[in-house]
């Protein structure tokens, strides 16, 4: 399944994360592992740019954050990121530089790459969001199946499947992605770089990159 690997959703290098993903072809596969990476970047983090502020939570000096944000460890925060009023973050949370993570915006078991935005009312978990992605007010992540079952990544266009052999499994989200307002991403979404998915959209399955999901669940090649 090329469309759900790493390297064709992901810009490495607009991650603190990135050496840790060598060795891996799937995404998902980071994220039983993002505690244990945490625990290793903190050993690495240059004390000029991040501050402990204490229970493993280390955020970059030149970050905003709002004092009524809740933001528990392990946690790291890059530079030049907004955490805003009412945001929740619950651990194990890789957030990149220049990200936006908003109001009432709850975070768990994510890496959010460089410049990403989730900036108002999203539910982000146990998902990978890339390089300039952006959800849209009030799109979340469904990240565990209504039977509680493993979850499985299905390209419904090629009639390929992978069974992750995890029952927690939220948004695979590509560079540039946009996802429109109150969409949902069911468990195991993928969806490619550059693609665009229109306002209250219920996601499953693999989106091609560069396309365009419309609330009809077809995607559509970008023109």
């Amino acid at each position: 399944m090329d469309s759900a690997k790493i390297s064709n959703l992901y810009t490495l290098s607009e991650t603190i994360a990135a050496p840790y993903f060598e060795g891996k072809t799937y995404p998902w596969e980071m994220l039983p592992e993002i505690k244990n990476i945490i625990a290793d970047l903190i050993t690495k983090l240059d004390p000029d740019i991040y501050e402990n502020q204490g229970d493993n939570v280390f955020i970059a000096k030149s970050a905003k954050i709002y004092p009524n944000a809740n933001i528990y460890g392990p946690c790291i925060i890059g530079e030049n990121t907004e955490v805003r009023p009412g945001a929740f973050i619950r651990g194990n949370a890789i957030v990149g530089n220049n990200c936006v993570v908003g109001n009432s915006t709850e975070l768990k078991n994510v890496i959010l790459f460089n410049n990403v935005q989730v900036p108002h009312y999203n539910y982000v978990g146990d998902s990978i969001l890339g390089y300039k992605s952006h959800m849209g007010a009030g799109s979340i992540t469904s990240n565990v199946k209504s039977d509680k079952t493993l979850v499985v990544i299905k390209d419904r266009s090629k009639g390929e499947e992978i069974e992750t052999g995890i029952k927690k499994v939220g948004a695979m989200l590509g560079d540039n992605v946009e996802i429109g307002c109150n969409s949902v991403l069911n468990p195991g979404t993928v969806v490619g770089r550059g693609s665009h998915v229109y306002p209250t959209s219920c996601v499953r399955g693999v989106v091609p990159e560069n396309s365009i999901l419309k609330s009809d669940g077809v995607a559509y090649p970008q023109k």
